[in-house]
C-alpha cells in the first residue's frame, strides 16, 4: 500500500469513527493532511536514522558515510516519488 492509498484508508477509518460523510472535496483535502504528516514523519525517522548511523558508526567512517549516502538515496526517492503524486 502506498503512502496515498495508506492516507485514503485512514481518511475513511477517521470518518467511519467518527460517524461523518464528508463530500469527496472534503476528503481528498482530508487525505492531503495525512499525507503530509505521513511524509513528515517519514522524513523526520530518515534523518534520525543518519544520526544514528553516524554516532555508531564513528570508527569506520567510511562505512558511517556509506550507510548515510544510502539513507538519503532512499529518502531522495521518496521525496521524488511523493513530488510526481501531485
Amino acid at each position: 500500500m502506498n503512502i496515498s492509498e495508506n492516507a485514503q484508508s485512514t481518511t475513511k477509518a477517521v470518518c467511519a469513527l467518527l460517524g461523518v460523510q464528508p463530500d469527496s472535496e472534503k476528503s481528498r483535502q482530508v487525505s492531503r493532511i495525512i499525507e503530509r504528516s505521513i511524509v513528515s514523519a517519514l522524513l523526520s525517522e530518515a534523518e534520525r536514522y543518519t544520526q544514528v548511523v553516524m554516532s555508531c558508526c564513528s570508527a569506520d567512517m567510511d562505512m558511517a558515510h556509506k550507510l548515510t549516502a544510502e539513507i538519503r538515496s532512499s529518502t531522495d526517492a521518496l521525496i521524488t516519488n511523493l513530488s510526481s503524486m501531485r
